[in-house]
């Protein structure tokens, strides 16, 4: 006799339904309709409104491509988002440069004890909020007591008014985000190095001495996707960057750290012309958008 004849039929799980799956998923799919899908349909409404919450006699008209057409004409806008891109080809190269570097050398081979330490301290930037980073950048460029100041002044160079001065405001939050995000970056290449046959890599090894052609005709592959996610996602953070610089330099001085989120933050919720702002949002969602696609386009390669 057979084998699958001896068996004795499956019992039902009496715990386990058809609907069972669905239960598990529910709390999630409502989580993120709440906070994902509900405030951009929101948003996405009413931007097509004359929305004013000081307001309310007045109603929230329907008003069409009004307030896109304002954003797009609006001078301050354009300055907040030129700001921000340049904020992010600041801090972004820097970031891959550090990141691929710190990846690197705790891909070398040895050293087991000390790459497992690096790795747990690299987390620690990642697992600080935006406002408590801002808090220590604001003790770090403390005019009178800051870190900053204090080793410029035992190299003989002075204090700098940092948060007080336009290029010297911007140079700090650059430093915090690029403190904050480079290990980010590392932890990502290290990712994809670790994706290297070992195999192919010790051959390339035997075939060359340059650490850059390794790099270029190994390694890189193998380290495209994870750029293209650090690009896209960094992209789409810096867009919205918002506590940190506001903990730090309220926008200030001046237009100096004044980023687009700040901006957006401002006409929302100073002069609480919500119809604007969510224009300026979708238009923001619609900007990460194009640029992600632009990524994948240029820089995204399968690995075969």
């Amino acid at each position: 006799m057979r084998a699958s004849a001896t068996q004795a039929p499956a019992k039902p799980n009496r715990g386990y339904g058809r609907w069972t799956p669905l239960w598990f998923l529910a709390p999630s799919v409502i989580t993120l309709l709440l906070i994902g899908i509900y405030p951009t349909l929101f948003a996405l409404v009413t931007s097509f409104r004359r929305y004013n919450i000081t307001r309310p006699r007045e109603g929230f008209p329907f008003i069409g491509f009004d307030n896109y057409v304002g954003v797009l004409t609006d001078s301050t806008f354009w300055s907040s988002l030129f700001l921000t891109a340049k904020f992010y080809v600041t801090v972004l190269p820097i970031q891959i440069v550090l990141g691929l570097a710190i990846a690197l050398l705790l891909h070398k081979p040895g050293m087991g004890l000390l790459k497992s330490l690096a790795r747990v301290t690299l987390v620690v930037p990642l697992a600080t909020t935006y406002a408590v980073v801002g808090l220590i950048g604001r003790l770090i460029f403390n005019l009178d007591f800051g870190v900053a100041n204090q080793l410029f002044e035992a190299i003989g160079i002075g204090r700098i008014d940092w948060l007080s001065s336009q290029t010297g405001a911007f140079a700090a939050i650059a430093v915090m985000d690029i403190w904050q995000w480079t290990p980010f970056c590392a932890l990502i290449f290290l990712a994809g190095l670790s994706m290297v046959p070992g195999e192919i890599e010790e051959a390339a090894r035997l075939e060359t001495s340059s650490k850059l052609a390794l790099l270029r005709y190994v390694q890189l592959p193998y380290l495209l996707p994870g750029l293209t996610a650090v690009m896209i996602l960094r992209s789409a953070d810096v867009l919205k960057l918002f506590d940190m610089v506001f903990v730090m330099t309220r926008g200030g001085p001046g237009s100096a750290t004044d980023l687009i989120s700040i901006y957006i933050q401002r006409v929302g919720f100073r002069i609480f012309d919500l119809g604007t702002a969510s224009a300026q949002a979708i238009l923001l969602l619609i900007i990460t958008i194009i640029i992600s696609r632009l990524y994948i386009r240029l820089f995204y390669r399968e690995v075969h």
